[in-house]
């Protein structure tokens, strides 16, 4: 049996020692790039992709990922919620850079590239394995505020309508990329794009 047979039923292949809180520098580049690998080869291949697929194109040896992702399940939840926290993230910079509405759609633009990246790790976030239980809730706790914020800015200066909340939108956006999951994200770019022309059907110019 190869350590990517073991690592891929989840099992902890040997047993690490204690973690410290904060890694050196030269371990951080090696988790961020394996994060960036990962989320290309889930993309592509799937989260059962082999092992070395991943670290070869990290640019690392196998030991380095088993010895920071012990289980495939902690590279999965630490892919997932990088792409998350980096989507969420995006909305208070966004709100410097432009308008209120024009922030909102580059922000639900960029959150569509977030679900063009998801895709490749949906099998294993629908397999009812409870490692990923705290997943949709993670979700939801990071990108419901930051688009909350941009939505409520938006709707204060009379750009959008304001009977939509931020959980409504991201599942709209979700389903309209969903159906969408064999064009690519082009098509789903323009169906968004219309989307928030209809958000913009209703705004209360007075407001602004």
């Amino acid at each position: 049996m190869t350590e990517d047979t073991v690592w891929a039923k989840g099992e902890i292949v040997y047993e690490p020692a204690e973690r410290p809180r904060r890694l050196r520098a030269d371990a951080q580049r090696n988790v961020d790039a394996l994060l960036e690998a990962s989320k290309r080869v889930f993309a592509s291949a799937g989260v059962d992709a082999p092992a070395k697929e991943i670290a070869d194109l990290a640019g690392v040896g196998v030991g380095t990922l088993y010895r920071h992702f012990p289980q495939r399940s902690d590279l999965v939840k630490a892919v997932f919620q990088r792409e998350v926290d980096a989507c969420a993230d995006a909305a208070p910079a966004l709100a410097a850079e432009h308008e209120p509405g024009a922030a909102l759609e580059q922000w639900l633009l960029r959150y569509t590239e977030y679900l063009a990246t998801k895709r490749g790790l949906a099998s294993a976030l629908h397999s009812g394995d409870p490692a990923f239980d705290a997943l949709p809730g993670y979700f939801l706790g990071r990108l419901g505020p930051a688009l909350a914020s941009l939505l409520e800015a938006a709707s204060e200066a009379g750009e959008i309508r304001a009977d939509i909340s931020a959980e409504d939108l991201l599942y709209a956006v979700a389903n309209l990329c969903m159906s969408a999951a064999g064009d690519g994200v082009a098509y789903s770019r323009r169906m968004v794009a219309l989307l928030v022309d209809g958000l913009r059907y209703g705004a209360d110019p007075a407001r602004g």
